[in-house]
């Protein structure tokens, strides 16, 4: 697990340049950096050393020294395609996974990333054919930015520009002189209705995130310039072949879900440094923990230490217990204070480059920060809810398919009346989920400020027709045109949701403690495994993630496994009601806040939150947190130039 940037261009610029880039990231890898300057770029990396720590030092070359890579991540299988690489002809000096990435190249090319089970952000320089190969792994567990000179995006003009930089976090990029730090407002509008930014382009202007499941190649053989190329390898896409296949039976997919998420965990096991659990009281980390210890026990291991986090006001620690009790774990239990939240809010936002309006994400900082007294590598239960149908919300198509397969005009002009009613009452929400298409409703898992908000806190001379969420999904939904509503729910977040806020999250708060985490569930094997998955098999019994609590009963306590989705309390509404200045101090002095919002509409949340009103059934505590958010980052990145 490390930290990678390059910059593009000649010695005069890269050579002073990358140091610093490599430097900014030393959290990411404390135990070992390393360079490679070359005339036309730079690149380096930051290492947290977990496989092979005497040998793994990076950057890593073949051997004639034409293939050079630096590695982010980890490559489970790489102890099977070593003896493969070996039979071809190609010998390795070291016992680590980053250096099968170069003969992986060197046999395969591009498609070297066909062959990766792992998480993986790298660059590889050919030296012969005077390029830079970059790829990110299928979900983007793993993170990587690059700017360019020009405005437009990567997907409307792929050949369009120079790549000027690259990293694992934008703050490097940001020390690249020719870089400006300019906010893309069309990023900060979706932020306020996502809870993240779903673009490819950053909340920086000219500064993109690489797409999951796609590679980039820069072109180095031209003078003073950088043209790429974006390509996509790998697309998550569901198959339908045993949706009405008799013999696929319930026992057969609880079987083979158990066996192929049994292997990932023990392949998510390998290290030579100790291994930890993230346990909280749901199922995903029990399964996790449960089959962590077991594969302990085979060889006398001893207990695996297992890691909960709460608060005194709301807490997971008596749920997380009932597992940890059962497989007899080392387990810790932290309990953070709103002190401790608020004044670690503006160094989380550093460390997060781009605003996430997750309150749990603190959370998980401080978490991170705890379990790396005793350990290197957490597994986590990521990625189980949008691969296996965990959410509640996945139902509601199912709930609502007696308003929804009503005739059109009955919807038209009996049912949409209801909704122009000017108050509340049962029913309602029902009834617009009913009769409105999901491609109009639904955005994700979260949706912070709605259409009608948005445009009263956004300043009318600010806006842009582009800004529309619907818009930005467009293209995800046509890719997933003619399934059923569950799984186009199911597709959106793991298109957006997934990458955007959990896996971000994930990553930017353990990597900010030099920890590394793992996540079992988003397994190459187990994502293609789940796209098998009949709908029967997924909604059950009015239960969610149906299968999944099939195949692991027998090893969990009853109560974990039969608990419903619960999310992770953060009581930052309780927080809010009782000391609102200190919050409301931060928003309302914000220059960026002031500049493009309404200020009596943002007053008017909070008092509303602190008198305790409810508006619907949406918490207004996480728009005032949104926006607390994005003021610290407009404070941290743009006005403290």
């Amino acid at each position: 697990m490390c930290g990678i940037t390059g910059i593009i261009g000649n010695k005069n610029l890269t050579s002073g340049t990358i140091d610093s880039m490599v430097d900014i990231i030393s959290h990411r890898g404390p135990d070992d950096r390393g360079v490679l300057k070359e005339d036309s770029f730079a690149f380096g990396m930051r290492r947290l050393s977990i496989i092979d720590l005497a040998g793994g030092h990076q950057p890593i070359s073949n051997e004639d020294g034409t293939i050079t890579v630096v590695f982010n991540g980890e490559i489970y299988n790489y102890k099977e395609l070593q003896p493969e690489l070996i039979a071809r002809g190609h010998k390795f000096k070291t016992a680590s996974d980053t250096e099968g990435l170069v003969h992986l190249y060197e046999e395969y090319g591009k498609d070297m990333v066909k062959h990766l089970r792992g998480m993986f952000a790298f660059a590889i320089y050919d030296s012969n054919k005077k390029q830079i190969f970059i790829a990110r792994d299928n979900f983007g567990i793993k993170p990587l930015y690059f700017s360019t000179d020009k405005d437009a995006t990567y997907e409307s003009n792929p050949n369009g520009g120079n790549i000027l930089s690259f990293g694992s976090e934008i703050k490097s990029i940001l020390l690249d002189p020719r870089i400006k730090k300019e906010i893309n407002h069309e990023g900060v509008y979706q932020y306020l209705a996502f809870q993240y930014n779903p673009l490819n382009e950053t909340m920086f202007k000219r500064i993109f995130k690489l797409t999951p499941g796609h590679h980039l190649t820069i072109d180095l053989s031209r003078e003073n310039e950088s043209p790429f190329t974006v390509e996509q390898y790998w697309e998550y896409k569901f198959n339908n072949t045993n949706q009405g296949d008799k013999k696929n039976t319930e026992e057969l997919f609880a079987q083979r879900t158990k066996s192929i998420i049994t292997d990932s965990v023990n392949h998510h096991m390998i290290s030579d440094v100790p291994v930890g659990v993230f346990l909280s009281g749901g199922i995903d980390s029990g399964i996790i923990a449960t089959l962590v210890q077991e594969e302990r026990d085979k060889i006398n291991a001893g207990p695996v230490s297992t890691f909960t986090i709460g608060f005194k006001e709301v807490s997971e620690h008596a749920k997380a217990r009932e597992v940890a009790n059962k497989i007899g774990s080392n387990h810790n239990e932290i309990e953070i204070t709103f002190e401790e939240y608020l004044n670690e809010l503006p160094n989380i936002v550093w460390y997060f480059d781009e605003p996430v309006a997750d309150p749990s994400a603190v959370s998980l900082f401080f978490l991170a920060r705890e379990a790396r007294k005793q350990v290197k590598v957490v597994l986590s239960g990521e990625g189980a809810d949008e691969l296996f149908g965990g959410y509640n919300i996945y139902r509601e198509p199912i709930d609502v398919r007696p308003l929804s397969c009503l005739p059109f005009i009955v919807k038209k002009y009996f049912l949409r009346p209801f909704l122009k009613l000017p108050f509340n009452f049962i029913g309602k929400n029902y009834i617009r989920r009913g009769v409105t298409r999901l491609e109009d409703r639904y955005i994700g898992n979260a949706n912070i400020f709605t259409e009608k908000d948005r445009n009263l806190i956004w300043k009318k001379d600010k806006y842009s027709p582009k800004f529309l969420p619907r818009k930005v999904l467009a293209g995800v939904y046509e890719k997933i045109r003619g399934e059923n509503d569950s799984r186009k729910m199911q597709y959106v977040d793991i298109k957006t949701w997934l990458r955007g806020d959990i896996l971000a999250k994930a990553d930017k708060m353990t990597m900010a403690n030099s920890l590394e985490l793992r996540v079992p569930f988003l397994d190459k094997e187990v994502a293609e495994f789940s796209e098998t998955i009949p709908d029967k098999f997924k909604y059950k019994d009015k239960k969610t993630k149906y299968i999944l609590r099939q195949a692991f009963a027998s090893i969990l306590p009853k109560t974990t496994s039969d608990r419903k989705k619960l999310g992770f309390p953060t009581p930052f509404g309780a927080w809010l009601k009782d000391s609102p200045d200190e919050v409301m101090d931060i928003i309302l002095k914000n220059e960026y806040i002031k500049e493009y919002m309404n200020m009596d509409f943002i007053e008017d949340l909070v008092k509303k939150h602190v008198s305790g009103k409810i508006i619907g059934k949406v918490d207004i505590s996480r728009k005032i947190y949104a926006l607390l958010m994005l003021s610290l980052w407009y404070n941290e990145f743009i006005k403290a130039k």
